[in-house]
């Protein structure tokens, strides 16, 4: 058995340190340079105060880190959660490498105010950052990701024989368990469907050939089959399963003759 290797973890806190300092001085000279400054958060309640620079550095790295261990994580995080951290994650490291060049490119030209461009940008990050953190973490806590039919709707397969040939327990599969059995074809219990008055049939539970025998019971006892049209008004089926309830009928009349 080959043992696992790891990487010590050590030296990401050298490669780390330098690159915070700078990020967080270009965010922080970047801030003060568009407005953002000392302010008191709880006047009358606690005198002490504030520098909002700091919500930038903050804010948009944690935010990028976040996202790009969800994005590197694809066994814990659903499909659409890692869609959108790998997007807001490379979308956050392009936003911090611009605003470190707009710093140092002020810095350079001995600028003490940004221009009016720069100033929008930066003033709507937090508000940005805070909506992107607030998505990427309902998806992360969103149920798994499996698609399911609509209440009522289910793939029926076609026939598989010509309706001449073909018998109500050849096409019990393509209309579920017969409500009499205990087991379906895998051997689990297979729930029972609740007899409704016609035209009132609940939509929720599948319709079984036995439904369709007992709610044209007099139609097929003349001989007769009824049209896909009456199968759709009578049990609320779409015109595809329509349809096949109509070859199992014409099915059953034709093996009585």
């Amino acid at each position: 058995m080959t043992a696992t290797r790891h990487v010590p973890r050590w030296p990401l806190f050298l490669i780390a340190a330098p690159a915070a300092v700078a990020i967080w001085s270009g965010w922080v000279g970047l801030g003060a340079m568009c407005g953002f400054g000392l302010v008191e958060p709880l006047p009358g309640i606690v005198a002490w105060h504030l520098n909002t620079a700091i919500t930038l550095p903050v804010g948009i790295e944690a935010y990028g880190a976040y996202a790009l261990g969800a994005w590197l994580t694809p066994a814990a995080v659903p499909a659409r959660a890692q869609t959108f951290a790998r997007r807001s994650a490379i979308g956050a490291l392009v936003l911090g490498m611009t605003g470190q060049v707009i710093f140092h490119l002020l810095a350079a030209a001995h600028a003490h105010r940004a221009p009016w461009p720069v100033v929008v940008l930066v003033a709507c990050l937090p508000v940005v950052t805070l909506g992107f953190g607030a998505a990427l973490t309902h998806l992360l806590r969103a149920p798994g990701e499996h698609p399911e039919s609509a209440p009522g709707e289910r793939t029926w397969p076609a026939p598989a024989s010509a309706p001449g040939s073909a018998s109500a327990a050849a096409l019990a599969p393509a209309f579920g368990a017969h409500p009499g059995s205990a087991r379906g074809a895998r051997g689990e219990r297979t729930p029972t469907r609740t007899r409704t008055a016609p035209g009132k049939r609940s939509q929720a539970a599948p319709v079984t050939a036995e439904d369709a025998e007992r709610e044209f019971a007099a139609v097929l006892a003349s001989g007769a089959v009824p049209s896909i049209r009456e199968i759709r008004s009578a049990l609320h089926v779409g015109q595809d399963r329509g349809r096949q309830i109509h070859d199992h009928l014409a099915s059953l009349t034709t093996a009585s003759q």
